[in-house]
Order: C-alpha cells, then structure tokens, then sequence
C-alpha cells in the first residue's frame, strides 16, 4: 500500500503528463499547456489573480531548477554524442 507521500508524488506525475502531452513535447509544458494547468488545477489558490513576492520567487526557483536539468540533459546528450563520432 502506497504511503501519502507516494500517492502525492504520483498524482503530480500525472497531472504533469495530462497536459504536457497536449502539444509539442510531451515531456514539457508549454505557456499555454502550463496557463491551463494552473487554471484548472489550482483554482482555490488562483482565486485573486495575484502572485505574492514569497510565491513569485519559489516559482522562478523551481523553473530555474528544471531549466538547469534540462540544460545538463542536453550537455549529457551531446557528450554521448561526441563520443559516439570519436568511436
């Protein structure tokens, strides 16, 4: 039996995927798949339209850290990449 925190975990997962896979790469959120996403599933929180400074600066934290993944994925692949060639 899946504790809380699991079930958590894959909640997030799948609404991550629900509508990343509308458009374009399924494995990331586009502006209007994200726009949706929010709308849809935070309501309660969106209800005044407005983003606080404390909820501003943990947005931008957690798309810096995806940014970075995503930056250090693609040095990986091209390494891979170099390699493979030098073979």
């Amino acid at each position: 039996m899946p504790t809380q925190l699991e079930m958590a975990m894959d909640t997030m997962i799948r609404i991550f995927h629900r509508y990343s896979c509308k458009e374009g790469d399924r494995f990331k959120l586009n502006k209007g798949e994200l726009k949706m996403l929010l709308q849809r599933e935070l309501t309660e929180f969106l209800t005044d339209n407005e983003v606080d400074f404390n909820e501003f600066v943990v947005m931008v934290a957690a798309l810096t850290v995806a940014c970075n993944d995503y930056f250090v994925e693609q040095l990986k692949k091209k390494g891979e990449q170099a390699n493979t060639r030098q073979k």
